[in-house]
């Protein structure tokens, strides 16, 4: 992947050399060298060979590009300058990201999404383990992640069990703070809710140094919320037939939205909204009309997991909704921009992360009713849903999940897969056969 300085505007201005970057982090300068290949060939193999990809996704060109070099040296300098007081890091969604903002801070999602040191890992963290917790890990352990190594503070939540005895190790790599998420929606527990999101807006402000003010606050929901509004806008092109743009163009502008600038990717995702609703205008997709089309429901697909939308997408299917925490779940809902204290802007962020129907939920109701109106919302012929090997979350409730889909009448396959490639074959030829039967 090219090593390319991040200016204000897509393009690159200048060849620069980012190891001198990565060796101050502490970086595994080597083997990092030897992960970015891997992650440029297959950003190759999978994206830049799709046809008929709107322009606008050029961006999305950029942000790979740019993902560990340009963007990490963007964060430190505002840090260095002043602009930004701390990089802050979290692995889930229900961190709002509106409280480090408010407080000066760079929120990011964490690398996550990719096998590495996994011989290092089951020295600390059992074999069957999610490999979503096993790469976060083996990132750490192996110092490949310059968003992991840079960030100041790295904020956990109590959602899986796998999580929170992974968190007990992690905290012994990176300062760690963790919030404790209620496992059911009820209105006690979202008044205990809204205190842990207060208790984290006083750690992030004593960490940050910098008070969470009624008007930096109202700003940073602002700004949050006019990336969700992009979000939306793109999404709602994809219920046209064709389809404007692929589902993995899709995947990857929600797992920029984690990671990129807030502001710039607003601007991006807004263009592509633009050129979509064009193309949805005079009839244009990126696959014939009536292509079969799939809702993916599931684990979320952190960077640069890309293997079951490029298997779908390559099987003859066109992937039009997520149902996912790298999907829907980040952008559906805003928070709401009456408030005008800090305490009511704070249970304002509460209620709407309180929102987020994650697998950790029982009784779940709400992630079905979601999936079965986004499945309809979205036109899509089928469902598939995906869960990562050993979560048993997700596993578990796929069963709900297929009952939901059969009483609505939505074909329905559930798949287990990893981050490796060796289930390919299989993967290829159960969805291929899924695609001939709806």
């Amino acid at each position: 992947m090219a090593e390319t300085l991040v200016e204000n505007e897509q393009q690159p201005a200048q060849e620069y050399d980012y190891h001198p970057m990565w060796k101050s982090l502490g970086m595994n300068v080597e083997d990092h060298d030897m992960l970015l290949g891997a992650v440029g060939q297959m950003y190759g193999d999978m994206f830049l060979t799709q046809s008929n990809r709107p322009k606008a996704t050029s961006y999305l060109d950029f942000v790979a590009s740019n993902i560990h070099s340009g963007r990490i040296r963007e964060m430190l300098d505002k840090k260095e300058s002043g602009e930004a007081t701390k990089i802050v890091g979290s692995f889930c969604l229900y961190v709002p990201e509106e409280v480090v903002t408010a407080a000066g801070g760079i929120a990011v999602s964490l690398c996550s999404g990719a096998d590495w040191a996994t011989d290092k890992v089951e020295e600390h963290l059992p074999r069957n383990t999610c490999p979503l917790i096993k790469s976060f890990t083996g990132f750490k352990l192996g110092h490949v992640c310059p968003y992991i190594e840079s960030s100041d503070l790295v904020v956990g939540e109590n959602t899986c069990d796998g999580k929170k005895k992974a968190y007990e190790y992690f905290s012994t790599l990176a300062n760690m703070y963790i919030v404790d998420i209620p496992n059911v929606h009820n209105d006690a527990t979202v008044e205990v809710w809204k205190g842990e999101v207060k208790k984290l807006a006083h750690k992030i402000e004593e960490f940050c140094g910098q008070p969470i003010t009624a008007e930096s606050l109202a700003e940073a929901i602002r700004i949050a919320n006019d990336k969700r509004r992009a979000l939306q806008r793109l999404s709602a092109t994809r219920a046209a037939d064709p389809a404007p743009i692929s589902g993995l163009d899709s995947l990857l502008t929600v797992q920029a939205a984690l990671m990129d600038d807030p502001v710039r990717l607003t601007g991006a995702v807004n263009d592509m909204a633009a050129e979509c609703e064009a193309r949805v205008a005079v009839g244009e997709g990126v696959v014939p009309k009536g292509t079969k089309r799939i809702l993916y429901t599931g684990t979320p697909m952190a960077v640069p997991n890309w293997k079951f939308f490029n298997i779908i997408e390559k099987a003859g299917g066109i992937v039009v909704g997520e149902e996912s925490c790298t999907g829907s779940r980040y952008y559906r809902d805003l928070v709401d921009e009456s408030g005008t204290t800090v305490d009511q802007m704070l249970d304002a962020i509460a209620e709407r992360y309180f929102k987020i129907s994650c697998a950790v939920f029982t009784p779940n109701d709400q992630r079905m009713a979601d999936i079965v109106n986004m499945a309809r919302d979205l036109h899509a012929d089928g469902i598939i849903d995906c869960s990562l090997q050993f979560c048993t979350l997700y596993e578990t409730e796929a069963f709900t999940v297929e009952k939901a889909a059969e009483e609505a009448g939505i074909p329905f396959m559930h798949v287990t897969t990893d981050y490796a490639n060796e289930d390919a074959g299989q993967l290829t030829t159960r969805v291929e056969a899924f695609l001939e039967t709806i």
